[in-house]
């Protein structure tokens, strides 16, 4: 069950969900920092162009004006003229500033439609890591249920003190309560026993409970325990 626990806590996929999600999330801050880009050009050249169409317009009623003869004064015709020149570099301008503007918002666009794919392949790596840790997790959670049930019948047939002391042993000791003794040695704590505690596990009935003097585990002794 504690090995089922760590292979339910440390499936790779944990990391693997971990690191996508970091991935995910800096792409769409990315992505929306293109999208804000690309709405503020389009203000940008919105504005941009309102502002040329009213220099254009402003340009056409003086040309207009110029054009009906209306003005005769020589000194009104030339300020008509230069003014009609003024609005013709400022019209230029602007419209310069409009190409600079799509072009910036051009490549704002571009960079959204990237931003916007690298963002669903990330998400979609993102639902295969997690569909495939959800099924790992079904597994685990399947095999705990049937260990679960396995444990429940042998701790039945355990007495009740020896199973609490079981319990107890085993919140100390990182979960090893009981450790069987091979060749001599405890593998709770990987010591070789003294010849004189030997002796006393060697002379101890088979249903005495016999416990490591180094790490206080209950040893369990079979035929490979050396004794």
């Amino acid at each position: 069950m504690q090995q089922l626990a760590h292979k339910r806590k440390s499936l790779p996929e944990h990391a693997e969900i971990e690191s996508l999600t970091r991935d995910l999330a800096q792409m769409r801050d990315l992505l929306v920092a293109a999208q804000t880009e690309e709405s503020d050009c389009a203000r940008e050249q919105t504005k941009a162009e309102q502002d040329v169409d009213q220099v254009r317009k402003r340009a056409a009623r003086d040309q207009q004006r110029l054009d009906s003869g209306a003005i005769t004064s020589p000194k009104d015709l030339t300020n008509l003229q230069h003014e009609i020149a003024s609005l013709a570099k400022r019209q230029g301008d602007l419209e310069d500033v409009v190409l600079e503007v799509m072009e910036r918002r051009e490549s704002a666009q571009e960079r959204v439609t990237e931003l916007t794919g690298r963002v669903a392949s990330v998400q979609a790596k993102v639902d295969d890591a997690t569909a495939r840790r959800d099924a790992a997790l079904e597994g685990i959670d399947g095999e705990v249920a049937t260990v679960t049930k396995e444990r429940e019948v042998v701790a039945a047939a355990v007495p009740a003190d020896l199973l609490k002391l079981y319990e107890k042993l085993r919140e100390q000791q990182g979960g090893i309560g009981a450790a069987k003794l091979y060749q001599r040695t405890c593998q709770g704590c990987r010591q070789e026993l003294a010849i004189t505690e030997l002796g006393e596990i060697r002379a101890a009935a088979p249903d005495t409970v016999v416990r490591c003097e180094n790490c206080r585990r209950i040893l369990v002794r079979t035929a490979e325990s050396g004794l």
